[in-house]
C-alpha cells in the first residue's frame, strides 16, 4: 500500500513519465484534446498526467503509447 505522502522520488518519476508523454504527442503534432479523444479521456486527465499531478494507472499509459504509436517503454523510460 502506498504511503502518504508518496516519496518526493515517485513524484519525481512521474512528472518524467508526463514529460515522456508530452515529447511523444508533441513529436506527432497531436493536442491533448485530440490525444484525449484517440485514448477516450478527457483532455484534463491527459493534462493532469502530462504534468505529473495524476498518478495514471498502467491502463492509459497502453492507450496512449498505442495511440501515440510509441512503445510502452519509451514512455516510463
Amino acid at each position: 500500500m502506498p504511503t502518504d505522502p508518496l516519496p518526493d522520488w515517485v513524484l519525481t518519476r512521474r512528472r518524467e513519465i508526463g514529460d515522456n508523454v508530452r515529447a511523444a504527442r508533441s513529436a506527432k503534432r497531436l493536442s491533448q484534446e485530440q490525444l484525449a479523444e484517440l485514448v477516450d479521456l478527457d483532455r484534463k486527465t491527459v493534462n493532469r498526467i502530462e504534468q505529473g499531478a495524476y498518478g495514471t494507472n498502467i491502463d492509459y499509459l497502453v492507450l496512449i503509447a498505442r495511440a501515440l504509436d510509441v512503445q510502452l517503454a519509451d514512455l516510463v523510460r
